[in-house]
């Protein structure tokens, strides 16, 4: 499957990749690693995560190592992240998002 990001949501994840980093050489990369394997194994079975809006068909998959989510869809072949969102900031901020 594709893997299309929200440009809100790389703008998220550049962010928080950034803090991280600034907190600690290497953390933000060890964000973006673990960002890397979430979305495999989201592609592998992406009807695998829990519903979050059964009505919007978002689901969730919760970060181990980092307090985040990735909140995304499926649509035809397509993996649509709407957001990388911290589990304890602002609670969905995220959900007036639309892809074009």
């Amino acid at each position: 499957m594709r893997i299309q990001f929200h440009r809100a949501a790389s703008e998220e994840l550049a962010g928080a990749a950034s803090w991280y980093e600034a907190q600690q050489p290497g953390l933000g990369d060890d964000l973006l690693h673990e960002i890397d394997r979430a979305l495999l194994t989201i592609d592998e079975s992406p009807q695998a995560w829990p519903m979050l809006r059964a009505e919007a068909g978002l689901r969730r998959f919760l970060l181990s190592r980092f307090p985040h989510a990735i909140i995304y869809d499926c649509v035809k072949n397509a993996v649509r992240v709407f957001a990388v969102a911290h589990n304890r900031r602002r609670p969905g901020y995220w959900r007036a998002r639309r892809f074009q």
